[in-house]
């Protein structure tokens, strides 16, 4: 079961199920082994709620633009044709959490 939990200020957070947590963990597992496109993937699920994963546009951005950030160019073209169906709130929240995301694994490999 997918639970929409409050959005506050813009950061709602959609609770995933068994399914979709394990999707999630194999993906960033797979890109801790050196795979971009699993970043891309992630991106992929979260647009099209596949694999278990729930449907979140401003998650699926996030991964995209993370995977493009590191050359993934099929992510690149995702993230643009997604943006078209976002508002600019969206798509600052989901380029904040990309950015969020990506200075924590620095720090980690600090």
């Amino acid at each position: 079961m997918t639970v929409l939990t409050s959005i506050e200020g813009g950061a709602g957070r959609i609770d995933q199920t068994g399914e979709g947590e394990a999707t999630i963990a194999e993906y960033l597992g797979a890109f801790a082994n050196g795979s971009i496109d699993a970043l891309y993937d992630l991106g992929v699920a979260f647009s099209t709620g596949s694999h278990g994963v729930a449907c979140d546009m401003i998650e699926a951005h996030k991964w995209f633009n993370i995977a493009a950030s590191k050359g993934h160019e099929e992510a690149a073209w995702c993230r643009a044709d997604i943006s078209d169906e976002m508002t600019a709130r969206e798509i600052s929240e989901a380029q904040r959490r990309a950015r969020q995301w990506l200075c924590e694994g620095e720090r980690r490999v600090a």
